[in-house]
């Protein structure tokens, strides 16, 4: 299936569950949900770049003139309509709306669409009501096909090469600064065969490992400190996402080793219960069972995974609470984590697909701290 069959065919099943709805159609900008669908990436900008589906028939690009001929060639939707500079944009929508029977139907538009389009929208379609573009295209996103999986797969094995590079290094990595060693991460993911990062590489040394979200700072790595490494690349368009809590120099405290240990078991346990008909919160309570029964309960602030697709952060979140049972084609991170403040965290994260019987893990390299 080329290309343009996968997105075509993506399109297809997102009418289908239009009609199901009872939806009039989707309309769609410059987001994630476009480029799964159209084939088509471009950042948001001040002109208005849209992409209608209806329930029935077919799509239609609305897009500036500046922009047509470059759409026709990398998107498969072939009715591509432009506006000039010039031109008032807002009754070209009315009519395009009307000619696809959108208009005074129930719309479903992107999540992240700028409030400057979606005005318009209202503006142009006072008697439609409006939805979220996720109530349908999120369901179709959750479970990846074959060439998405291939695409996280070989992002995956660049970041698994950055992590043994990055071991290779060991001591050398002493008197770097956290933002000297990110930047040396995001050299070896591109060097690697990634293409830019996918999230702001976090670095978190000693006590700055025990803040989750920290990014990275000038302070120094020291020997015998845990360093929180999480980071990824994106290969096709997909991401990968893995952390590693390692030790660049010198013997940790036992008290970091009984840390490390302990998310390792329960990161294993986490991803040996990952299997379809599984829930996402049971997959979370297995991980965290073995963090509480080692006394860190209270220490483990977060969830322990989230889905991963074009988005970093998608559905499935692996969550106390979230009852939807797994299915072959998800993927989403294993991730729990000890943070004591002051002292110093640890975090160890794979990526996993579910499969027919159980999961595949996109990462393989060891998870242990020892350079």
């Amino acid at each position: 299936m080329s290309d343009a069959d996968s997105f075509e065919r993506r399109t297809r099943d997102a009418q289908q569950r239009l009609r199901d709805r009872g939806d009039a159609g989707l309309v769609l900008f410059p987001s994630r949900n476009l480029r799964y669908l159209a084939g088509y990436a471009e950042e948001p900008a001040e002109r208005h770049l849209l992409l209608f589906v209806p329930a029935e028939g077919d799509p239609v690009f609305f897009v500036p003139a500046l922009s047509g001929e470059q759409i026709h060639d990398a998107s498969w939707v072939a009715d591509v309509r432009t506006w000039a500079d010039a031109e008032n944009p807002v009754p070209r929508i009315a009519a395009i709306a009307e000619e696809l029977d959108l208009a005074g139907g129930h719309l479903l538009v992107d999540d992240t669409m700028w409030a400057l389009f979606t005005q318009d929208l209202r503006s142009a379609l006072p008697e439609s009501t409006f939805g979220l573009a996720s109530e349908v295209v999120g369901d179709l996103r959750v479970r990846k096909d074959e060439a998405e999986l291939d695409a996280m797969r070989r992002a995956g094995a660049v970041a698994d090469e950055t992590v043994r590079d990055l071991r290779t290094m060991g001591e050398e990595v002493l008197g770097l600064t956290e933002a000297e060693l990110a930047a040396e991460i995001e050299e070896l993911l591109e060097a690697n065969g990634g293409t830019g990062v996918s999230f702001a590489t976090i670095v978190g040394a000693g006590p700055n490992g025990a803040k989750p979200h920290h990014h990275h700072s000038d302070r120094e790595i020291t020997p015998g400190e845990p360093v929180v490494l999480d980071f990824g690349t994106r290969v096709d368009g997909y991401p990968s996402d893995q952390t590693r809590t390692l030790v660049f120099g010198g013997e940790p405290s036992e008290a970091v080793q009984e840390v490390h240990e302990v998310v390792e078991e329960a990161q294993q346990a986490g991803v040996e219960a990952v299997e379809p008909g599984v829930t996402a919160e049971a997959v979370d309570a297995a991980a965290r069972e073995v963090i509480e029964d080692a006394g860190y309960g209270e220490e483990f602030i977060h969830r322990t995974g989230h889905g991963v697709g074009l988005d970093v952060h998608e559905e499935p979140y692996i969550v106390e609470g979230n009852d939807r049972e797994l299915e072959p084609g998800m993927v989403f991170s294993v991730e729990p984590g000890i943070y004591l403040p002051g002292e110093f965290g640890v975090r160890i994260e794979d990526l996993v697909v579910v499969t027919e019987d159980g999961c595949e893990r996109l990462n393989e390299t060891d998870r242990g701290w020892r350079c």
